[in-house]
């Protein structure tokens, strides 16, 4: 029997407006056929090759590491946990979002040798455009701090970079729902072209979510056409009750939810999943004060990461945790989206 390819992806989940971005099919494409032509597509492109079709070699590894493919199965609102605290850096963190919990614990890691690298999100300080990149060391990871993630970028094509260029093995992952849903589908295949990525993922952060946005249609579109915002000018963005931006100086303008619903990624609409369910530690702003990162620690590996943290004083682990905030905002999107099968 033959394995999937592309053609079965091409036909269940691109075609059918349910591809989440993650980039994983790009990542584990072993003949590099399957690309993002730009920033503006909602889902890859093949370059009209695949070894399993042309030459009869078996793969299928797109195929078997798309987390919109089959059935989903909810684990509940929040997902399995073992705890949930609110925290903050007790390094310095230029830049962060929050309290920089996250990356006061990658940046422990990476002193400590628990990775060796970390697969996040960057951008551009004056464009603000996002891309997929590697980084092997603690000043970098800070120097990176507070980069948006509510910018689509297809996060796990770094992936490759980090398993077949640069040999990583011990690998952190800091990504949205769809990305960390997409690692647990690799983690758990028996495709043997998926098993090095899988097995050189040491712990995967997920980021709480409710949507993601295409970069141009919400830059150019609405922040520069409608509203005369140019993105040099922007200091901050949040999302809460709307898009909140700060520019420089301190003034702020929200944009209404309404408006940024046509910006909203095809494939986010779809998912039920706010806080990365399947992450080994996820976080958010969502449940803590302002300063303070929400994490719940998913599994034992979060576990000891979050242990070495503290110990090394790179986190501190303090202030009140509202979990209702958490479960209302998790209901409410677990309501708006549509089983995906």
């Amino acid at each position: 029997m033959a394995n999937s390819s592309y053609e079965d992806l091409l036909r269940e989940v691109w075609e059918t407006g349910r591809c989440s971005g993650c980039g994983a099919c790009v990542a584990v494409c072993p003949a590099d056929a399957i690309v993002f032509c730009s920033e503006q597509n909602t889902c890859p492109e093949n370059r009209h090759y695949c070894k399993e079709l042309t030459d009869q070699v078996p793969c299928g590894a797109c195929y078997d590491s798309c987390p919109r493919v089959g059935d989903f199965q909810g684990r509940g609102l929040l997902g399995e946990y073992q705890s949930i605290v609110s925290a903050r850096a007790g390094i310095e963190v230029p830049h962060r979002q929050s309290g920089g919990a996250v990356t006061a614990i990658l940046a422990d890691a990476l002193d400590s040798g628990l990775i060796d690298s970390v697969v996040t999100v960057t951008e551009d300080r004056f464009t603000l455009r996002p891309r997929s990149v590697l980084i092997t060391s603690s000043g970098e990871l800070i120097r990176h701090a507070g980069s948006r993630y509510a910018w689509w970028v297809p996060l796990l094509a770094s992936l490759k970079k980090a398993v077949i260029q640069k040999k990583c093995r011990k690998i952190a992952v800091i990504g949205l729902p769809c990305a960390t849903e997409a690692i647990a589908v690799m983690k758990a295949s028996d495709n043997d072209l998926i098993r090095p990525f899988a097995t050189s993922i040491r712990v995967v952060f997920g980021l709480f979510c409710t949507e993601s946005f295409d970069y141009d249609h919400l830059v150019n579109t609405i922040l520069d056409r409608r509203y005369g915002i140019r993105t040099h000018q922007v200091e901050k963005l949040d999302v809460k009750g709307g898009l909140v931006v700060t520019r420089a100086g301190g003034e702020t303008l929200t944009v209404p939810l309404k408006e940024l619903d046509e910006a909203v990624r095809p494939g986010c609409r779809i998912c039920t999943d706010l806080t990365a369910r399947s992450a080994d530690i996820s976080a958010g702003a969502v449940g803590s004060g302002d300063g303070y990162t929400t994490l719940i620690i998913r599994s034992e590996t979060g576990e000891a990461f979050v242990r070495s943290a503290v110990a090394s004083g790179a986190l501190l682990v303090e202030g009140e945790i509202d979990q209702s905030a958490i479960e209302s905002l998790a209901a409410k999107k677990a309501a708006r989206g549509i089983p995906k099968r």
